[in-house]
């Protein structure tokens, strides 16, 4: 945003709390477990982008 405007613009508010003290962890398991339901969500919403990458069955 600076270099289009040329000037900062300050964006959200700034955290709370000192973000380099985090800590992420990962505690899901493997493989993640994915639901039809979800699977068709995905489908619905990103179907012709996954034929585009992916190529269509039929």
């Amino acid at each position: 945003m600076d270099e289009l405007l040329g000037y900062h613009v300050p964006m959200g508010r700034p955290p709370k709390h000192d973000l380099s003290t985090w800590t992420v962890t990962d505690d899901w398991p493997r493989p993640v477990p994915v639901t039809q339901a979800e699977i068709e969500v995905f489908e619905q919403w990103f179907g012709d982008l996954f034929d585009e990458l992916f190529g269509s069955e039929g």
